[in-house]
């Protein structure tokens, strides 16, 4: 991969993370599990890619996600948003890891708008740095709302009443990696080699992972030598802990997936595991730590799964696309003023990006589910994907 040069910065940090990496490795008898290999280099306290100071979202970061593609996204959102808040008469916003804070500015906007002001609008962000942006980004945005905004480090208690959001949230839980090899399965570990990191594949060593590629697979005679994957155990423990914070509500995902059909399907044999740093995307979680964002798609038949088993009705999924068209984009859109050509054609522009199939528009998916509320909503009028589920 032709890499930029690293600043002074950067090469120190990935000096130390790998340092704490090794570290890691060793105290783990010299393989360390690939889920917690990709939390440290994610989260790890002033070091993660996710704890650390480097830019992340927009243009000068490494990716760009929709509340930064265009404000229209933010605002069709808070409009399925303020259903939900009527349907619980009145509640809180809870954003879990609010990235630039662009999506909380520009929600709590148009929320404004609409007359529809959440009591309290919390933020789950346990990096500092972002923490920061954030508020820079809604003093900056929305200054007579700031008050309204509260920061938390963990979940909330029980009795939580309120519209749970997270936007690509669920592809940056750390997962663990998997192979079929000589008849068996057998999982991926991190060990290093030379100074270099590099794979160890071990016999299923973490819990639960027999049991997910069981439910995937109840016949694995069948999976080709070599196929390989990727699984998400931490799902069904935070919405547990999610379901056991709340008392009623909605809890609204979006992000990059498929459904298990097509996530294991076994043309996609090696994975949806990617990494992106400065918009370049490429496939060794080892190059970068600490530097990289470290993604894998979601499975949103998981997802339903461990909604429904933990005490939510599922609500909807649907594409990215039709979710906006149903939440008033076309609204926003005709409100335009063609008149003013620059401000016109940028709003046109995100929009195209935010919905045609090319772009984000099927790639993405958003799923909804419902605690003690009801389960009928705006966004999901049109293509709902149940079925697929």
């Amino acid at each position: 991969m032709d890499l930029p040069t690293l600043t002074d910065a950067e090469a120190s940090l990935l000096y130390d993370m790998r340092a704490l990496l090794t570290r890691a490795i060793a105290d783990a008898d010299g393989a360390l599990p690939f889920d917690s290999y990709m939390e440290k280099a994610l989260y790890a306290p002033g070091l993660g890619y996710y704890a650390n100071s480097r830019r992340k979202f927009g243009e000068a970061g490494d990716f760009v996600t929709a509340p930064e593609v265009s404000s229209l996204f933010s605002q069709c959102l808070a409009r399925q948003v303020a259903e939900c808040l009527h349907n619980l008469d009145d509640g809180s916003v809870l954003e879990f890891g609010a990235g630039s804070g662009r999506m909380a500015a520009d929600l709590l906007a148009e929320l404004d708008a609409l007359n529809a002001l959440p009591q309290r609008y919390l933020i789950l962000e346990l990096s500092p740095s972002l923490q920061q942006t954030q508020l820079a980004t809604l003093r900056d945005r929305v200054p007579h709302l700031l008050a309204r905004v509260e920061w938390l480090q963990r979940m909330p208690g029980s009795g939580l009443q309120a519209v749970v959001l997270g936007n690509e949230l669920l592809d940056a839980m750390p997962v663990q990696r998997f192979r079929r090899h000589a008849g068996a399965w057998q999982e991926l570990s991190v060990g290093v080699e030379d100074d270099v990191l590099c794979d160890r594949w071990t016999g299923l060593r973490s819990p639960g992972l027999a049991e997910a590629l069981a439910q995937i697979w109840p016949d694995p005679d069948g999976v080709q030598e070599g196929y390989s994957s990727e699984v998400n155990l931490r799902l069904a423990p935070w919405l547990q802990a999610l379901a056991a914070s709340m008392s009623r509500g909605y809890v609204i995902l979006a992000d990059y997936g498929y459904t298990q059909r097509e996530y294991y399907h076994p043309e996609r044999c090696q994975g949806t595991l990617i990494c992106h740093f400065r918009h370049r995307v490429h496939a060794d979680p080892y190059l970068l730590p600490g530097l990289q964002d470290i993604t894998a798609s979601v499975d949103f038949s998981a997802v339903a799964r461990a909604g429904v088993k933990t005490g939510f009705a599922l609500a909807g999924l649907t594409t990215q696309a039709h979710f906006l068209l149903d939440s008033g984009l076309e609204q926003h859109l005709s409100a335009s003023d063609p008149m003013q050509v620059r401000q016109h054609m940028q709003l046109m522009q995100g929009a195209k990006k935010l919905t045609l199939p090319s772009e984000m528009g099927e790639r993405f998916k958003v799923i909804a589910l419902a605690r003690n509320a009801p389960a009928e909503l705006l966004g999901f009028r049109t293509r709902d994907l149940r079925e697929r589920l």
